[in-house]
C-alpha cells in the first residue's frame, strides 16, 4: 500500500469504511458523509429499506422479513454489492451524479494494517463499483496520524493508536513511515460483549441493543477508575420472565468485566515498544500515545493506558474522523513531503 502524495492530490474523493461508521470526504467540498456502517433490508423483495442512521435506530426492532445487516465487518467489506448499495444512498443522488460526471474519477480509501490483498481487493471492487477508474489505497494509521496533526514525515517517532469498532492497531511512525505495528483484534464491540455477558451471568439480564452506550455514558468521566460512580441503573429483559426490569449495577464489577479485552490491548502496546528502536522509544518517553477512533471515547480509556505505561495518553481533539480528515489532507494537497537535500560530492 505504498502511494506517493502526487497520486492521492489526483483523488477526487475519499472512503473509510468502518465496522461502525463510514465516512466520505469529497475534495472541495470536505466530510459529506457521516453514517452508521447499517443498511435494512426487505428479504422477500430484496429492496433497501434504509441506510445509516435510520437503520441503525431498526436494529433489534424490525419484522422478521426486515433484515439490518453491516456489509463492513472489521475494517473488511465482506458484501461488496450491499457496500456499493449503501453509499450510493448515502452520498446521496447530486452528489453522485457528480462525482460520475468526473473524467477518470480517481478515489482513495482506508485500509486495515496488514489488510491481506483479498480485503484490499474487496475495498477497491466496492469503489470502483461507485464509478472509480483508478483506487488508492492508504494505510489507516498513516491517515489516523496526518488526520490529528501528528508531524508523521518528521525523523521523530510519533506513537498512533486507532480504536475501532472491531479491532485496535498500534504503531509507532518516523520519516512518513511505520517502524513498528500491531493489530490487536479487540475493538469496542469486545468491550460491549464483555458488558453483555456480565450483566446476562450477574444479574439475569438481557440487555437490548441500544443500552450498551448509555451504560457507557453512566461510567462518563473517570468511568473506568475507582473515582467513578459507584452504580448505575441500566433497563432490559429478565431472561426467566422476559419482563423488562431495571437493576443497579455495580460499576466496580464492570470495571473488571472488560479488564480482558483491554488487557489485550496493553499486550499489543507492549509488543510494538519491544520492536522499536531504543532511540525511538526515549522519543515516546515524552510524546506518548495518541488515540484516535470512536473507541478511544469510552470513558477512562486513558486514564488506564495512563497508569499501564507510564506514558503520556492524549486523545484528539475529534478522534472518531481524524482517518477520513487525514485522508482529505492528503487529497487537498495540504501535506508537503520531507525533502532531503543530497549531499555534494
Amino acid at each position: 500500500m505504498t502511494v506517493s502524495l502526487e497520486q492521492l492530490r489526483r483523488c477526487h474523493f475519499a472512503v473509510d469504511l468502518g465496522a461502525a461508521r463510514t465516512r466520505v470526504y469529497v475534495k472541495g467540498a470536505g466530510l459529506v458523509v457521516d453514517q452508521p456502517s447499517a443498511a435494512a433490508v426487505n428479504t422477500r423483495s430484496g429492496a433497501l429499506i434504509a441506510v445509516g442512521e435510520f437503520a441503525e435506530q431498526m436494529t433489534g426492532r424490525t419484522p422478521d422479513y426486515i433484515k439490518v445487516v453491516r456489509p463492513v465487518c472489521g475494517g473488511t467489506v465482506v458484501d461488496i454489492e450491499m457496500a456499493q448499495r449503501m453509499l450510493r444512498h448515502l452520498l446521496g443522488d447530486k452528489t453522485h451524479r457528480t462525482l460520475r460526471r468526473k473524467p477518470r474519477l480517481r478515489a482513495a480509501a482506508c485500509a486495515p494494517h496488514g489488510a491481506d490483498p483479498l480485503a484490499q481487493r474487496a475495498t477497491v471492487e466496492t469503489l470502483v463499483g461507485l464509478g472509480a477508474r483508478r483506487v488508492e489505497l492508504v494505510d489507516t494509521l498513516i491517515a489516523a496520524a496526518v488526520g490529528c496533526g501528528l508531524p508523521v514525515e518528521r525523523p521523530e517517532a510519533t506513537m498512533i493508536m486507532v480504536c475501532g469498532a472491531a479491532a485496535t492497531q498500534v504503531a509507532v511512525l518516523s520519516l512518513g513511515s511505520i517502524v513498528a505495528a500491531e493489530r490487536i483484534p479487540v475493538g469496542g464491540e469486545a468491550v460491549d460483549h464483555a458488558i453483555v455477558q456480565h450483566l446476562r451471568h450477574a444479574h439475569e439480564l438481557v440487555l437490548p441493543t441500544q443500552s450498551v452506550r448509555p451504560l457507557h455514558l453512566a461510567l462518563s468521566g473517570n468511568g473506568l477508575t475507582p473515582h467513578g460512580p459507584a452504580s448505575a441503573e441500566i433497563h432490559g429483559r429478565d431472561v426467566a420472565t422476559g419482563l423488562a426490569r431495571s437493576v443497579r449495577v455495580d460499576t466496580a464489577a464492570v470495571r473488571n468485566a472488560i479488564q480482558t479485552p483491554l488487557t489485550a490491548v496493553l499486550d499489543g502496546i507492549g509488543k510494538v515498544l519491544r520492536d522499536c528502536p531504543p532511540d525511538l522509544v526515549a522519543d515516546l518517553a515524552d510524546r506518548g500515545i495518541v488515540m484516535v477512533g470512536g473507541s478511544a471515547l469510552l470513558p477512562g480509556f486513558d486514564q488506564m493506558l495512563r497508569r499501564a505505561t507510564g506514558m503520556p495518553v492524549h486523545i484528539a481533539e475529534r478522534p472518531d474522523v481524524c482517518a477520513a480528515q487525514g485522508l482529505g489532507a492528503m487529497l487537498e494537497g495540504r501535506i508537503e513531503p520531507l525533502q532531503l537535500n543530497p549531499l555534494a560530492a
